[in-house]
């Protein structure tokens, strides 16, 4: 083992208490009192306990990734992935890696008689610790952008729900700009709900949609094709003035497919589609 991780962890060992102590109120102050969990103390036991093992296991900052730190890096990425659950900053997280460094110095400054080699165990806790910083952000990073795509998937569910109307007719409110992503959710979500219920006619309603151009266009009509292989028709309703004149100016052929100028009568037509008919009761 090199000398220098020996001394650190058997600083460590000895010193734990007073690295704790001093690793907590630096951390304070670095964060002014935010991030400061009710599970603190144990996040910096346990980041204490994987930095000991792997320098006893003689542990390279230089290679992170290998063997003797493997406990470190998953208590690391654990307490990133909490961190970024909870809505805390990257800075803020990392901050806290980073305060650990400060006690470490303070606890071998109180190390009387030893001289030799004293730069190179500080270099040493020096480069662990940014090493344990960079693990940290690039976890919380990825963890953020797994959050933020898990919502994104579920925004785009709430944006784009399918309705039973009754027996046999589905309806697809569609709100905002319907591009790519949103168009292939829609048609997964609407041919799924066309197996489930057993649905012979869908109703897309495309009031909500601000413009329509050639690429709306298309995917309109792949959702149609779609849903006529799954042996059933549909109906576009929400086709105003202005998307009908840019639908024609676009050279978009729509032949062959219902199209209504209001919901209302996409449901009228979808009624008398399915052998339905409304009769005003007698008062």
């Amino acid at each position: 083992m090199r000398t220098e991780n020996q001394r650190l962890a058997d600083l460590l060992r000895d010193e734990q208490d007073a690295i704790l102590r001093g690793w907590t109120a630096e951390y304070h102050n670095y964060a002014e009192g935010r991030g400061l969990t009710q599970n603190v103390a144990s996040e910096q036991q346990a980041i204490l306990r994987g930095l000991e093992a792997g320098l006893r296991a003689d542990g390279d900052a230089g290679n992170f990734s290998a063997g003797p730190w493997t406990a470190l890096r998953e208590t690391l990425a654990r307490l990133s992935r909490d961190r970024a659950a909870q809505g805390e900053t990257a800075d803020v997280t990392s901050g806290f890696i980073l305060a650990l460094k400060r006690p470490i110095f303070d606890a071998l400054q109180r190390q009387t008689g030893v001289v030799e080699g004293q730069i190179d165990v500080i270099w040493a806790i020096s480069a662990i610790a940014d090493r344990m910083a960079q693990w940290t952000v690039s976890t919380y990073q990825k963890t953020r952008e797994d959050i933020i795509v898990r919502q994104q998937h579920e925004l785009l569910e709430l944006s784009t729900p399918v309705i039973k109307l009754w027996d046999g007719v589905l309806a697809v409110p569609v709100i905002g700009t319907l591009d790519s992503s949103r168009a292939q959710m829609v048609m997964e979500t609407l041919l799924e709900r066309l197996v489930e219920t057993g649905s012979e006619l869908a109703i897309i309603d495309i009031t909500g949609v601000p413009t329509v151009d050639t690429l709306v266009a298309q995917h309109l009509m792949k959702t149609v094709t779609a849903i006529r292989l799954m042996g059933a028709e549909s109906i576009i309703s929400g086709i105003r003035p202005q998307i009908a004149q840019t639908i024609v100016h676009l050279g978009i052929d729509l032949q062959g497919i219902i199209t209504k100028s209001t919901l209302a009568d996409a449901l009228a037509s979808a009624m008398r589609m399915t052998g339905h008919t409304v009769v005003r009761a007698a008062t």
